[in-house]
């Protein structure tokens, strides 16, 4: 049955380099007409009781490769007696659609049926009345990924199904490191310091070990997480309390801070305190770097000719130490939205199991499905999938809170005086970061 479901719809993905080629097809002949509907038709129900009208998405930027989402909603649009679909794309970072999202939600919907939510914001967008439940009749979870699947809920509530999910890996280069990669940060110290005794003088482009994304943006709060975590500290419990001021989590910061120090060789490229994750990537394909902390779709990205100083870089991934966070974008529907189930029906399309295929195979994002991760041609074809798959499982969840946004940024506050501090945290801040995690200033 696996290889049977995936084959099909791998189908589309080889048959059909361009969508525009597959709308065509199922227009031009009859065998384009009866593959479409042999595959789609036992997914969905009688699309009588759907509402009328465009649906429309709103999203932040498509980091992937191809423009995959908006493959979906084309093909959503090929299918027969369905209310046609529209994503709308903002620009900026995580934090401006962020903003934009809760202003249009604020201002009544504005014309928005379905967000496409970062992970972290599922709290807030629930509990500010900006979301609608998902009908739970006829819904079948069952196939998600556990820990992606946990990021929709909130108060007993199923406010969204998982469109893509994320956890970080370790890139490193395997030209270079040809031995088991590091499973610590005091191992990955000691594969740079060895790697430059070594073979420094070879490479002359190569000028640190270690990059990420170290930028005042989330992408410095998810940084410093994983290196906590990595240093056997934490930040919030499960129950909510901040637990920040432990010798373990500033040994965690302490290692980003003296990383980051000049030394011979230079553990953490300095120019990562500006980075966020395509400026790292760069760095990365350039050879400047030994190892980069980045999400899976760079997997994809570094092995595009033509967009390197030099030759495509040879590199492998593994897991990050002692975890990763847990990443990922929410379809969820917004509260003012009119058509409802004909929304809920796009969003069960496009987290199905065809179209998270589809998104990992030609996007490279990280499926929210385990049935993609199995088939054996994934894994022949894409040999991170499993070292992938196991991230994901054992990633962690930021602070579920809908003062998320808030307690992100006290957060970074701490982290950018640490890492300027030999690893220290401004005095009371585990106290002001408690306060913004529960939506008070102090």
């Amino acid at each position: 049955m696996l290889r049977r479901v995936l084959a099909a719809g791998r189908s589309i993905v080889e048959l059909h380099r361009g969508w525009s080629g597959l709308v065509a097809g199922v227009a031009a002949g009859v065998v384009g007409t009866v593959l479409l509907s042999s595959l789609m038709a036992p997914l969905w129900l009688d699309p009588e009781g759907l509402e009328k009208g465009t649906i429309v998405v709103l999203s932040g930027r498509d980091d992937g490769l191809g423009g995959q989402r908006q493959a979906l909603i084309d093909q959503w649009n090929a299918l027969p007696g369905r209310p046609r679909a529209e994503i709308i794309e903002l620009t900026g970072g995580a934090d401006a659609y962020r903003s934009e999202m809760v202003s249009r939600a604020q201002a009544g919907g504005g014309g928005i049926d379905v967000f496409n939510l970062d992970v972290t914001w599922i709290a807030e967008f629930a509990h500010a009345g900006y979301l609608r439940p998902l009908a739970r009749e006829g819904l079948d979870t069952s196939g998600f990924l556990a820990k992606p699947l946990e990021t929709c809920w909130y108060q007993d509530k199923l406010w969204a199904l998982p469109f893509n999910t994320d956890a970080g890996l370790l890139f490193y280069r395997s030209d270079l490191i040809t031995s088991s990669p590091p499973s610590s940060w005091p191992a990955i110290r000691n594969t740079i310091d060895d790697v430059f005794a070594r073979q420094g003088s070879q490479h002359p482009e190569l000028i640190a070990g270690y990059t990420g994304q170290l930028a005042d943006y989330e992408g410095l709060t998810v940084n410093a997480f994983e290196a906590i975590w990595a240093a056997e500290g934490d930040v919030v419990k499960g129950n909510g309390d901040v637990v920040i001021d432990t010798a373990e989590a500033r040994e965690g910061l302490r290692r980003l801070a003296t990383g980051l120090q000049p030394g011979n060789p230079q553990h953490i490229l300095p120019e990562s305190l500006t980075y966020e994750e395509s400026r790292s990537m760069q760095a990365f394909r350039d050879g400047k770097t030994l190892f980069m902390r980045n999400w899976p779709v760079a997997y994809r990205h570094l092995g595009v000719p033509g967009e390197s100083a030099g030759d495509v870089l040879a590199f492998q991934t593994t897991v990050l130490p002692r975890g990763s966070v847990l990443g990922g974008q929410n379809l969820a529907i917004s509260k003012s939205s009119d058509q409802p189930r004909a929304a809920q029906k796009l969003i069960e399309f496009l987290t199905g199991e065809r179209s998270q295929q589809i998104l990992f195979e030609r996007g490279g994002f990280a499926a929210t499905r385990e049935l993609v991760y199995q088939d054996s041609e994934v894994q022949q074809r894409y040999p991170y999938a499993q070292t992938l798959l196991t991230a994901v499982r054992t990633a962690r969840l930021r602070p579920v809170t809908p003062h998320y946004s808030r307690f992100s940024a006290e957060f970074r506050t701490g982290v950018r005086y640490a890492l300027e501090h030999g690893g220290e945290l401004p005095e009371g801040f585990g106290e002001r970061l408690a306060a913004a995690l529960n939506g008070s200033r102090q």
